[in-house]
This record gives C-alpha cells, sequence and structure tokens, in this order.
C-alpha cells in the first residue's frame, strides 16, 4: 500500500497549515510578558490572559470534530484558517485587556479547527501502513515552529515590536489558506451518527487513554517547568541562567522532535501502536526522573565553557540540554505512533472526532497540572516537579501495558 503521488501533494498546505498555527501559538506565548505590560494586566487578567486560549480550545473541540465529520473537512478547515488570520489580525489593534482576551479566545478556537482538522486530513489521506511516518512528518513542522517562534518572537519584538511580527502570520495563514484552496481535494465521507459516543467506548481508544490521561500531567509539568527550572534563581530552586540560554535548553527539546518524528513514526507503522507509545512514555519518565540530579552531574563533570551568545556556562547547562534534547527523542517516539492509533479507530466512522477525543481526554491534566507544580514547587522543592512528572509517565506505561495484558492478552503487546 501507499500514497497516490496525486494525494502526496495535498499533505504540503496541510505541513504549512500545521507550521503556521504552530508559529502563532508559540510566538503568543512568547510575548505574552510584553503584552502584560503594555495592557498594564495584574492579578485575575493576567490570569484570563492564559486561561482564555483554553477556553477557546476545550469549547471548540467536540462541535468542530462533528462538523467536521458532518460537512466537507477541506470546507471546515479552511474556515478554521480564516478564524486564525482574523484573530491574529486582532492582536495589532487591540488597546485593553478585554479585547486581548477575546482576541485569545478566537486564537484558541481557530487553533483547534486548524490542528485537528489538518490532522485528520493528513491521518485520512495515508495508507494505514505509512499514517504515522506521515503524522511524524507533519508533526516535525509544528517542531520546526516552535524553535524559530521561541528563538526568534522576542527577537523580532525588540528590533520591529508587536505590528511586523502579526502582519507575517496573516499573511502565512493566507499563502496556506490558498494551498488548501487549490491542493487540498473536498472530503465527501459523512458521519450522520454524533460520532463522539461510538469512539469513546472504542476498546482501543479507551484503553490507550488510561495511559493518556495520566501522561497529560507529566508532560505538561516538565515542559513547562524545565524552563523554569533553567531560569529561576538559585534560591528557589533553579540554576539561574540568561533568558537566551532557556531559550536553547527549550529550542532542543523541539530540534530532536522535529528530527526524530517522521523515522519512529515509520517504525511504529512496522512494528505497531502500542509499542512505540509505551517505550516513548517509559523513556519520558526516567529522563524527567534525572533532571533534578542535574546540577551534581554538571559539578562532577566541571565543565565551564563559553560559547558564542550565551557567554560562559557551566557543566550544569549542557546537562540539562542534553536531557531536554532526550525528552525530545523519547517523546518522538511516543507522539506519532498515538496520533496513528487514533486517525486508525477513526478511520471512516468520525476521524476528526476520534482526534477531538484524543485532545480532550489531554485536557484535564494539562489545566490541573500547573497548578500542581506551582505547589510542589512552593512547597517541597522543584525536584518534586520533575519527580512527580517522571512517575506519572511510568505509572501511565505500567497501566496501558497491564490493561493490554489483561483484555487482550500477554503476545498482544507486541502487536497491539
Amino acid at each position: 500500500m501507499g500514497v497516490y503521488v496525486s494525494d502526496r501533494y495535498q499533505f504540503y498546505p496541510l505541513y504549512l497549515t500545521r507550521f503556521v498555527g504552530s508559529l502563532g501559538f508559540i510566538t503568543l506565548l512568547t510575548l505574552l510578558p510584553n503584552y502584560i505590560e503594555q495592557l498594564g494586566a495584574t492579578g485575575l487578567v493576567v490570569g484570563l490572559f492564559v486561561t482564555a486560549l483554553g477556553i477557546g480550545r476545550t469549547a471548540a473541540l467536540v462541535p468542530v470534530g462533528w462538523a467536521a465529520d458532518r460537512f466537507d473537512k477541506r470546507l471546515i478547515l479552511l474556515l478554521s484558517m480564516l478564524l486564525s488570520a482574523v484573530s491574529y489580525a486582532l492582536f495589532i489593534v487591540v488597546d485593553s485587556s478585554t479585547g486581548f482576551i477575546l482576541a485569545r479566545i478566537l486564537q484558541g478556537l481557530g487553533i483547534v479547527g486548524t490542528g485537528t482538522i489538518s490532522l485528520a486530513l493528513v491521518g485520512d489521506l495515508a495508507a494505514a501502513d505509512e499514517r504515522a511516518n506521515q503524522i511524524g512528518k507533519y508533526n516535525s513542522w509544528r517542531m520546526a515552529a516552535g524553535i524559530i517562534g521561541t528563538l526568534g518572537a522576542g527577537v523580532l519584538y525588540d528590533a520591529f515590536g508587536f505590528d511586523p511580527i502579526f502582519v507575517v502570520l496573516v499573511v502565512l495563514f493566507l499563502v496556506a489558506i490558498v494551498g488548501v484552496w487549490f491542493l487540498v481535494e473536498s472530503d465527501h465521507t459523512t458521519i450522520k451518527e454524533f460520532a463522539f459516543f461510538d469512539l469513546a467506548l472504542n476498546d482501543r481508544i479507551l484503553t490507550v487513554t488510561s495511559f493518556r490521561a495520566q501522561y497529560a500531567i507529566s508532560v505538561t509539568l516538565v515542559r513547562n517547568w524545565v524552563p523554569i527550572f533553567v531560569g529561576v534563581s538559585v534560591a528557589r530552586g533553579g540554576l539561574a541562567l540568561s533568558a537566551t540560554a532557556v531559550g536553547v535548553v527549550v529550542a532542543a527539546e523541539k530540534f530532536t522532535n522535529m528530527i526524530a518524528q517522521p523515522f519512529m513514526g515509520r517504525f511504529s507503522d512496522r512494528f505497531g501502536r502500542g509499542l512505540f507509545i509505551a517505550i516513548g512514555g517509559a523513556a519520558y519518565g526516567i529522563i524527567a526522573l534525572a533532571i533534578p540530579l542535574s546540577p551534581s552531574v554538571g559539578e562532577t563533570l566541571g565543565l565551564s565553557t563559553t560559547l558564542p551568545v550565551l557567554g560562559t556556562m557551566p557543566g550544569v547547562f549542557f546537562v540539562v540540554l542534553v536531557l531536554n534534547g532526550l525528552l525530545g527523542f523519547a517523546d518522538s517516539a511516543r507522539e506519532p505512533a498515538s496520533m496513528a492509533l487514533f486517525a486508525d479507530e477513526g478511520k471512516g466512522s468520525g476521524i476528526t472526532s476520534s482526534i477531538g477525543i484524543r485532545g480532550l481526554v489531554w485536557r484535564p491534566g494539562a489545566l490541573l497540572a500547573p497548578l500542581l507544580g506551582g505547589y510542589l514547587m512552593d512547597s517541597v522543592g522543584m525536584a518534586w516537579v520533575f519527580l512527580v512528572g517522571g512517575g506519572t509517565a511510568l505509572i501511565g506505561v505500567a497501566t496501558f501495558l497491564g490493561i493490554i495484558s489483561r483484555r487482550f492478552g500477554v503476545r498482544e503487546l507486541a502487536r497491539w
């Protein structure tokens, strides 16, 4: 099996859509402190600046999944991309906290539409024996956007301010819209039933949910607290390195994830989705547990090197850099296999709804984990954030493998 040559051209505008959507997300995340300062936001309003995006994303998941399965996915994707372009254009003109919050809600709505439906189309277009590989390529564009946005948004803002950055984002969305319009074929698959109900009770989806719900806590804790750990003061349990050093460490995880995902996706197409979900999740948990040990390892190595732009960096910087890069590599094994599994189960019966369920399962952990991390950091110490994060991933893997062996048989562990 495989993808026809004509179908391969349909992937390219979907890759661009993934890139632009992720670039917009990471750009706003990077510039959020600047908006807080410019708009004079304090207290609860600052919280709303962050929560507004989550409100939009949570509100959109079910209706977008239903509409994309019920009607033409391409049309719903184009409308979502247009909404995203409008939301980023609004960031140019917002002059109040209320306006910013409304723009963030629209951004969240657009992110769900562009991300969920473009992923569903990639999963739909790809043949079963190369689905995870194609999804890995698709995700690589998200990681590339993360690297560019993390390292470039602040530099561009310092040089040019807000307006040119968002003008570029709007133009990129318009280019992606044109690409989808001309290269992606209309989708004539119609699912009249409310696919969420049937898919939510699907055996394989329920089984992987036992892992994913716990893993969401792990990833949210680790991804958010690695930059905090690198950047905050030693008195608060951090390394007190520069903002540039923080950016480089964060980019390392995205770089290794970007490079490895297509290859890991190809392996999971060949050797099984469940196997790579378990391998990636277990590796992520083990590496997360090692992060609190990085200061002592760095001290043992005794390295201290002067680097361009970064200046003189202690040994612990290189240890954390390597560990975060390994976290990206570990997650590259898990992510395309997980996405392909949900796409496999939704193919022909509601693929966008299946992808939407995947997002819904993630939301509780993603919303609650930051509160847990803040409590652990202030009450028992920074190390406990990574201990809980790593432990949660390992418990999730154990639960996942236990359910597979009990319900489907031990022999299914390698084929599931």
